[in-house]
């Protein structure tokens, strides 16, 4: 079949180091064939929360490539042309983003960061399991919607809705 076009997503935090790579990691999976999952901060810590890397392994998730980088990468000529940029950090969402080449279309999809919790490990663990919950009913939902089909208004009250809802303990 023609025209079968991959999107390419990208999620922004700010230190690309939790939501956004997990973001990456699931749109990749549960997208697969259909979209391409970006992730990128405005102040990058420079390194993946190794508990982020943790849940995705425990889930059999590739991590190989997983980086914390700049958003900057996707503001050049050569980076990716973007179709979707979500933001997963209430920080992010409040920051001047860059120009994105291609005019993608924005949400915010806000979540609780894992990172900033404080107290023990299996309290740091089931933060980081909880955004990784909302993340993947999120993104399950996107990668189902029939983007095609949607008038770019439609697709856009959809996209902000999803930021929305599923935050509650629905699955």
């Amino acid at each position: 079949m023609m025209n079968d076009k991959v999107y390419n997503v990208l999620f922004l935090c700010t230190g690309n180091s939790a939501r956004s790579i997990l973001a990456e990691a699931l749109l990749n999976r549960w997208g697969q064939g259909k979209f391409r999952g970006y992730s990128a901060g405005s102040h990058p810590t420079g390194k993946v929360n190794p508990l982020a890397l943790e849940i995705l392994e425990r889930h059999d998730f590739p991590t190989a490539g997983l980086r914390s980088k700049a958003w900057d990468e996707f503001a050049v000529p050569a980076a990716p042309t973007l179709d979707f940029v979500f933001t997963v950090c209430d920080n992010a969402a409040n920051e001047v983003c860059p120009v994105w080449p291609g005019q993608p279309m924005t949400a915010h999809w806000g979540v609780a960061d894992p990172a900033a919790v404080e107290g023990s490990k299996m309290e740091k663990i089931q933060a980081f399991r909880e955004a990784f919950r909302v993340l993947e009913n999120r993104i399950r939902v996107f990668v189902n919607l029939p983007i095609k089909s949607l008038d770019k208004i439609k697709l856009k009250t959809t996209l902000d809705e999803i930021g929305q809802t599923l935050l509650e303990n629905n699955g």
